[in-house]
């Protein structure tokens, strides 16, 4: 088991973002536990400390944490602390992948929305994308 504070993963908030603290906490974390980053057993900062590392209160890194424990990434204990869960990889069910690839595309409009009118390109965006799919 890894205590996660010590390695210090890169985990990312835009205070100024109109994208609510909690849920840009959950996704940065996410993000590190797909990757592998963040693997089974390691265990997570206190959301007290997160929250003070990040300048936000700490049940605003509560909520993110209970998030991912209801996806079944985290595993929460009063007494021990907030561990990486040994969480299975997800297979949707065929009924239910044509809803998810819906919203994965309208999400990502929304996003190539917001970082082509601050002037990137399309093709810089599309290798970012590629990239990160790629680093599976």
């Amino acid at each position: 088991m890894k205590n996660v504070h010590e390695r210090a993963p890169q985990l990312r908030i835009d205070l100024d973002s109109s994208t609510p603290l909690a849920r840009q906490i959950a996704d940065g974390l996410r993000a590190l536990l797909v990757s592998g980053e963040l693997a089974p057993g390691d265990r997570l900062p206190s959301s007290r400390r997160l929250g003070v590392d990040l300048g936000v209160h700490f049940n605003t890194v509560a909520q993110a944490y209970r998030e991912l424990e209801g996806e079944g990434w985290l595993v929460l204990n009063r007494k021990q602390g907030t561990f990486v869960a040994g969480r299975e990889a997800v297979q949707p069910q065929a009924s239910d992948k044509p809803l998810l690839l819906a919203a994965f595309r309208e999400e990502l409009i929304r996003l190539a929305a917001r970082y082509r009118s601050q002037g990137l390109e399309a093709d810089e965006l599309l290798a970012i994308a590629k990239e990160e799919m790629n680093n599976d």
